[in-house]
């Protein structure tokens, strides 16, 4: 009994016993969040081990700064930091809960170009558990307001503090050297910022992830032209050449791309209580004269969106950490899709979207990108009830940009970026025309109301690109920029696609979006080729007869004879026809089997994989951070000039004017100088009188 009461005074009366009590309930709340409220993937005794101890030595590093300080001060220094910290914790669980990740220097620095909507983003991804990552520190602050700590208001010994301190950086070390032997290689070659927690902790990560970034600003200023000269030399020896028998069927055709916000490739042909969730994308999907691919994943990384953009526009990964076209859109020099097709083949582009300019830097990043117009929300009449979530509803987004469509000269490389279908998945009860999913996971139950609202807008469209004549003369490219549903929940996922489980496996398999190339006289079918969204400017230059062997380029044309069908994933995961590795452990990609005991040829050919993976990721994160293509001079290419591209409004639209009186070759012009915005029929309610 004297010994509980003697350990009981020292806890509540001495200052190390203060610093005790906050570092334990620190560390038992970090390690219960772990486990409860992110998907790390930790296997085996050591990992699990790692877990468990990875948050106390951060946390007396951190927490014990209070203990050279003396009185009150002391105290309350060690639970604002105590505090902090928990914010810090409270933050990752929302993000992660939504994006599968962790917050990064990169996404903070960048968080002014996403936050529209936000709030509401917030409150849809937050439960009440979450907050009891901040229980502990009210329990302190009252505990000490009730005087049940006494405060110590001596100064602890400085040897003491350094000797804790000491003592933190000692069990940093180990826990690295620990981590470092069960995966070698963590720090140099992880594309995945899971590891890096599930070994390190997130404190160590905050740490990894800011000494990663300075690195990387580093490295853009020591850049040179021989650090091109090797991105160069692995993509000629890796260069696949295009299919001749595609090659050119539309030349000179417009190019209309369909951003299909959060679109994930089971919705096609999927049924809800009987009810085909999108009948309009599955007849095009099916159709005669559509190239559809059923084997095409999404790449993304932190940066979403913007990452699918970076590949679609240049072929090129977005970054591990962060967004590429937030950070480095308005200071690198990008060879992207609109300045090539501009410079090469006369084409007029412009992006429509009904959302924020600033959002994701398009503002600037198009400018980088050579996009002659951006239509951005203040191109659009946004009454009440028009705009939802992320930007004005789809069918009026689309009904309101006929007035620009039908003015751009031709031929036109037009992209179009939908947003009805964005998380969380919220719709206007008079838009609904299909039942919620139920499988009382929220975030999940709304999706296929959103994507029916979608499909819906698509049909619009196509039956205006029809009556209009434009569809004869158009290559229309349809594609899924991300997951809608993310890794966080496998149940009902499991129940959505009517399985037993739902594990890591089938989540890597469920990045499946749609792509498909339509134009009246394509010879199409359903192609099984696997690729990705790095792959898809090569394709589309196939198609339109643009030569690509000479651009800096990590991607393949999908209809290319010989594709290399490797489909690696921004963490270093990989999908290919045979094999998929998921979190270090490696599948057979038909059956979802783990491959436990693989042959030395087997071996080897993942080794190799992995390889070409890890390979590729670094050389396109060179030439983003290096800013490696300002040292690029290819032959008929020429630099884009930020500064001749203006969005305001009133001067876009007087060069647009400008354009299309020069050119005489608008739709507008082809129908007699008559609007053709009666071609376009729409049952949106918000229209109805």
């Amino acid at each position: 009994m004297g010994r509980l009461k003697a350990s009981y005074n020292w806890l509540t009366k001495t200052k190390l016993g203060f610093f005790t009590v906050v570092v334990v309930f620190f560390w038992v709340k970090t390690y219960l969040t772990y486990i409860t409220k992110f998907n790390l993937g930790v296997v085996g005794p050591m990992q699990k081990f790692l877990l468990l101890i990875n948050p106390l030595p951060t946390a007396m590093l951190l927490i014990g700064i209070g203990l050279f300080f003396k009185g009150r001060k002391s105290y309350w220094i060690m639970v604002i930091i105590d505090f902090l910290l928990s914010l810090w914790l409270f933050s990752n669980i929302l993000y992660y809960r939504e994006f599968s990740d962790f917050l990064s220097t990169s996404i903070i620095k960048t968080s002014g170009s996403t936050s529209d909507n936000l709030g509401k983003s917030i409150a849809g991804i937050t439960k009440g558990t979450d907050f009891l990552v901040f229980l502990d520190v009210v329990i302190i602050v009252l505990l000490i307001a009730f005087k049940v700590f006494k405060i110590d208001v001596r100064r602890l010994k400085l040897k003491i503090s350094l000797l804790i301190e000491g003592l933190a950086v000692v069990l940093i070390g180990t826990n690295l050297t620990m981590a470092q032997k069960d995966r070698p290689g963590l720090l140099t070659r992880t594309f995945d910022n899971n590891y890096i927690v599930k070994y390190l902790g997130l404190n160590s990560f905050a740490v990894y992830d800011g000494v990663k970034t300075a690195q990387s600003n580093a490295i853009m200023a020591k850049a040179n032209h021989s650090d091109l000269k090797t991105v160069q030399s692995y993509i000629k020896k890796n260069y696949i050449a295009p299919n001749p028998e595609y090659y050119g069927v539309a030349k000179n055709k417009n190019v209309l791309v369909i951003h299909l916000e959060s679109f994930q490739q089971f919705l096609i042909d999927y049924k809800w209580h009987g009810k085909e969730v999108t009948p309009n994308l599955n007849k095009l999907y099916h159709a005669n004269d559509t190239i559809s691919f059923d084997n095409f994943f999404n790449q993304v990384g932190q940066g979403k969106t913007s990452d699918a953009e970076m590949m679609l526009e240049n072929s090129i990964f977005g970054l591990q950490s962060g967004s590429a076209m937030s950070s480095y859109g308005t200071s690198n020099t990008f060879e992207s899709a609109p300045a090539i097709l501009g410079q090469q083949a006369g084409y007029t582009s412009a992006v429509m979207h009904g959302g924020a300019g600033s959002f994701w830097n398009r503002d600037n990043a198009y400018k980088s990108f050579g996009y002659d117009y951006f239509m951005p929300l203040s191109y659009y009449q946004n009454k009440k009830g028009y705009y939802l979530g992320y930007g004005i509803k789809d069918k009026l987004f689309f009904d309101q940009s006929i007035k620009y469509i039908e003015h751009l000269p031709q031929p036109f490389y037009l992209k179009m970026i939908t947003v009805t279908n964005h998380y969380p998945y919220d719709l206007d009860k008079k838009n609904q025309s299909i039942d919620k999913t139920d499988t009382g996971d929220k975030t999940v139950d709304g999706y296929v109301q959103t994507a029916h609202y979608l499909d819906e807008a698509i049909g619009e469209l196509m039956s205006y690109l029809k009556k209009s004549g434009l569809e004869k003369n158009t290559l229309i490219m349809l594609y899924g920029d991300h997951y809608g549903i993310s890794g966080n929940h496998h149940k009902a996922s499991a129940q959505l696609l009517n399985k037993d489980s739902f594990n890591n496996f089938d989540n890597l398999q469920f990045q499946r979006v749609p792509l498909m190339f339509h134009m009246p006289g394509l010879k199409g079918g359903i192609n099984h080729t696997y690729g990705g969204e790095i792959d898809v400017r090569p394709t589309l230059f196939n198609l339109l007869g643009i030569n690509d062997q000479n651009m800096i380029q990590f991607g393949h044309s999908l209809l290319a004879k010989n594709a290399p069908q490797i489909v690696a994933q921004r963490n270093g995961d990989f999908i290919t026809p045979k094999h998929s590795k998921v979190e270090g452990s490696y599948y057979y990609t038909k059956s979802g089997k783990r491959v436990t005991h693989p042959s030395k040829k087997v071996k080897a050919q993942l080794a190799s994989i992995s390889n070409t993976v890890t390979t590729e990721l670094s050389l396109s994160d060179r030439v983003i951070t290096g800013n490696l293509l300002r040292f690029y001079k290819p032959n008929g290419f020429k630099y884009v000039k930020r500064k001749n591209y203006s969005y305001k409004k009133t001067d876009s639209l007087k060069r647009l004017k400008k354009a299309e009186k020069k050119s005489k070759n608008s739709v507008w012009y082809q129908n007699g100088k008559k609007s053709t915005q009666s071609d376009f029929k729409t049952d949106a309610p918000e229209l109805k009188k």
